[in-house]
């Protein structure tokens, strides 16, 4: 293994001379949350950057792929593959796990690596652990709408995580780093240890909320003004609409807890309608139900772009089934910042056969 300081593959040469194939490199972890910690307010504008070019359609998002185990119903494995143009300029595919039953054993429930591929060449350049990337663009995508779906209602001042687990924690590491503060936070897991460990944290953030641990949904609900689900659920548990009375702002990150009937009645975000329209997700379930995609209101760029406004007088629901572009665009911006400080890691002669004849 080889460390250099720059490996970035040159264009491809005009005419008829080979491009050339660039080294492979290894990100692990550890590189990774490096490079990101203390970076929120970069991220956050490198997805709505990412976003802005996924609308204009300099990308190709084809739909995410599911491995389902018939012995493990719980568990899948997802590839997400993806390219985005502009500046990034940059192909690949995010490989990520989900094993629920991880969580009782102590161990993360999600795992995941992004390989990143040469524009010019197809050659993957970079495998990057990616976790924490997928934690990160998930975490800015959440931050970055509840910044533009709060523009146009009074901006949310208690704050309920539904689901405590890492997820959540990025969550509100980036509402933290973009400038959000709140009177209350609460918190409610069907895990004890989970919403003890989360309150563990957020007092060990320094956060001057005063935090409150819920023992019912419909508390944390009903005494928030910004909702966040970060949860496991497989299908749709929660119905009441008389506990949105109030008009929150929701950060629907887990994508099946809200029943059709809470959709059907709120202003509904997302990051792409076709994308979100399958899977079982809580807005393909409306769609099942309705017959039609009445109910969803634009995407996040309509909404910075102020094509469409969120209005105050409902709930407003945002709902990203989450974008490989996002995985590619921060896993690119990681690769080049550790190119840049000369830590980068090379697989020496990872790609053997290069000569069509030998």
């Amino acid at each position: 293994m080889t460390t250099v300081r720059s490996t970035a593959a040159e264009p491809a040469a005009t005419g008829h001379a080979p491009a050339p194939v660039p080294p492979f490199a290894v990100i692990p972890g550890a590189q990774v949350q490096r490079v990101l910690e203390g970076r929120e307010k970069e991220i956050v504008e490198l997805v709505e950057g990412t976003y802005r070019l996924h609308s204009a359609g300099d990308s190709v998002n084809p739909p995410s792929c599911f491995l389902r185990f018939p012995d493990r119903p719980s568990s899948r494995i997802i590839a997400l593959p993806a390219s985005v143009g502009g500046d990034v300029r940059v192909d690949g595919l995010k490989w990520i796990s989900s094993f629920p039953e991880n969580v009782p054993a102590g161990v993360p429930r999600a795992s995941a690596v992004l390989i990143l591929n040469d524009h010019d060449t197809g050659y993957p350049f970079a495998c990057l652990e990616s976790s924490i990337i997928s934690a990160t663009r998930t975490a800015a995508s959440a931050a970055a709408a509840a910044d533009c779906l709060s523009r146009s209602r009074p901006r949310p001042l208690r704050v309920g995580f539904f689901g405590a687990g890492l997820i959540a924690r990025y969550i509100h590491t980036f509402l933290a780093g973009t400038g959000w503060t709140f009177d209350e936070i609460g918190v409610h897991d069907l895990s004890a240890d989970s919403s003890a460990g989360f309150r563990t944290y957020l007092e060990q953030s320094g956060t001057a909320g005063r935090i409150t641990v819920h023992d019912s949904p419909e508390q944390l609900i009903r005494l928030s003004d910004l909702v966040v689900f970060a949860t496991v659920a497989g299908r749709p548990h929660i119905s009441d609409l008389s506990w949105f009375a109030h008009n929150p702002l929701v950060l629907h990150i887990s994508l099946r807890d809200l029943s059709p009937q809470i959709l059907l009645a709120s202003t509904n975000i997302v990051d792409d309608i076709t994308h979100c329209q399958r899977a079982g997700t809580s807005t393909h379930l409306t769609e099942q139900l309705t017959g039609n995609r009445d109910f969803l209101h634009g995407t996040l760029d309509d909404v910075m772009a102020g094509r469409v406004t969120v209005p105050a007088d409902r709930p407003a629901v945002f709902s990203p089934f989450g974008l490989g572009v996002l995985d590619l665009a921060v896993g690119k911006w990681v690769y080049d910042e550790v190119t840049r400080s000369g830590e980068l890691q090379i697989i020496d002669n990872f790609f053997q056969e290069l000569r069509r004849h030998g």
